[in-house]
């Protein structure tokens, strides 16, 4: 199969660096796949789970908290706001990340604010819960 460069990064740095055959991650309209030969094209990343088709083959699996994806004359980058490989997520922080925004929107009584934030906190780690399983 045909593979393209590809290039994630955060704001931390850069996470990846080579060919791949495939990409495929949620966008804000839907999940969507990058495949070698896309048609030049930028999206904002939504929060779910992101996998990587390497050049042998394998498939490499993250969590993607939201960012920007491009391709841009056959290359594609991303830019994640948080990108996490499954082997790095840490299944024990986001238990217990889930249980204090689960928590918090049980007790009540917050604001517009306060509940969005926590709707925010639950739904990024039922999202590295979902990838780590």
């Amino acid at each position: 199969m045909s593979t393209f460069p590809l290039r994630i990064g955060t704001p931390d740095g850069l996470l990846f660096e080579g060919d791949v055959e495939r990409v495929v991650c949620r966008s804000i309209n839907g999940d969507l796949a990058i495949l070698a030969k896309h048609c030049n094209f930028c999206t904002a990343l939504g929060m779910g789970e992101a996998s990587v088709v390497m050049e042998d083959g394998t498939r490499r699996t993250a969590a993607c908290i939201g960012g920007m994806l491009s391709v841009m004359n056959g290359t594609c980058r991303v830019l994640a706001t948080t990108w996490e490989w499954k082997e790095d997520i840490d299944e024990q922080r986001a238990q217990d990340a889930k249980k204090r925004a689960e928590e918090m929107i049980a007790k009540g009584g917050l604001t517009d604010r306060d509940y969005k934030m926590a709707e925010a906190k639950l739904q990024r780690a039922l999202v590295r819960l979902s990838v780590k399983s």
